[in-house]
């Protein structure tokens, strides 16, 4: 709508653990061949916190780095959003803790899960609130996987990893800037195919409980294969319809980086070039919400976003969510 409120991408950041985890000691420890995981997966090496690392601490790094790059100060953030699946306890949320690590007085702050799907889903409220509030919002996406794999599992030790990014989201009377095109979706008859069965309401903690009901498990590694692509794809193409745009318009594909796998098939079923999509999962792994930010971080440090470019993001994970969003500079 002509002269309504837009938003923009004005800060990018992100951190990772110093560790670096090559796929030979993973492979070792499963029994697996020389190469297997990085023909199965596209990762050759991911990132796991030391000990003593906290979650808000890695997130706390990205986002600092965010607003260094957006040159706000810490008094101008009105709202700090958390997508993240490993919070530093249950209760309390993460948020309102790194909010004060980083100094954000004026700020709100709220922890949202919507596990590797989360940072879509807080992209969008913070394209929103700075909409219709005016003021800037810092979304950080962040998780230590590395301490809810299950190391004899092999479906998901081979897959995860650990990292935050974040960006800040301002007001902008720039049109067609900001959120273009969302979709966001859900399938809760899916809902266990990626869980970690212990430590809620449902099955809460318990002296008998066995250790591997604290650690994440795969249902059906095939099955969530064929979901995330047929999620993501879904997702993508109503968010570029209602963005009034299509594959060619797209200048940067920015998936979540789940498995090479899932974001080539996803690419191929949008005719979207391989040239035109943003790639991390090679040196980062999966880190859940946090891949988005990450590469988005990335990508911007290598080659600038620029007035005018289009970008797709897309992302599905456990619960079933997913969602895609056309962002324009």
């Amino acid at each position: 709508m002509s002269g309504a409120p837009a938003s923009r991408l004005v800060g990018f950041g992100h951190a990772v653990p110093e560790r670096r985890v090559a796929n030979a000691e993973i492979e070792a420890t499963l029994g697996l061949e020389p190469g297997w995981i990085e023909r199965r997966t596209g990762i050759r090496e991911r990132r796991w916190a030391a000990d003593g690392e906290t979650l808000t601490g890695l997130a706390a790094r990205a986002g600092s780095a965010a607003l260094d790059d957006a040159r706000l100060a810490c008094d101008d953030i009105a709202l700090t959003l958390l997508a993240t699946s490993t919070p530093d306890h249950l209760l309390p949320p993460s948020a309102p803790l790194l909010a004060h690590r980083l100094d954000l007085r004026n700020s709100g702050a709220v922890d949202l899960a919507g596990a590797c799907s989360g940072f879509l889903y807080a992209l969008t409220l913070a394209d929103g609130f700075a909409r219709t509030q005016g003021r800037p919002v810092l979304v950080v996406a962040a998780n230590i996987l590395s301490r809810r794999i299950n190391p004899a599992e092999r479906a998901s030790a081979v897959l995860f990893a650990d990292a935050a990014g974040a960006v800040v989201v301002a007001p902008s009377d720039t049109p067609q800037t900001g959120l273009l095109g969302v979709d966001l979706a859900s399938d809760g008859s899916r809902y266990d195919l990626i869980s970690i069965a212990g430590g809620g309401s449902s099955t809460p903690f318990s002296a008998g409980m066995e250790p591997a009901d604290l650690l994440m498990t795969m249902r059906d590694g095939r099955e969530i294969f064929a979901q995330a692509v047929e999620l993501m794809t879904a997702c993508a193409v109503r968010a570029m319809d209602a963005a009034g745009c299509a594959a060619p318009n797209i200048d940067r594909l920015v998936p979540h980086q789940a498995n090479a796998r899932i974001f080539d098939a996803v690419c191929g079923r949008l005719g979207i070039a391989p040239s035109r999509t943003v790639r991390t999962i090679a040196d980062y792994g999966n880190s859940s919400a946090a891949t988005i930010p990450l590469s988005l971080s990335l990508a911007h440090r290598e080659k600038p976003f620029i007035a005018g470019e289009k970008l797709l993001l897309t992302a599905a994970g456990a619960g079933l969510t997913g969602g895609a969003v056309v962002f324009g500079f």
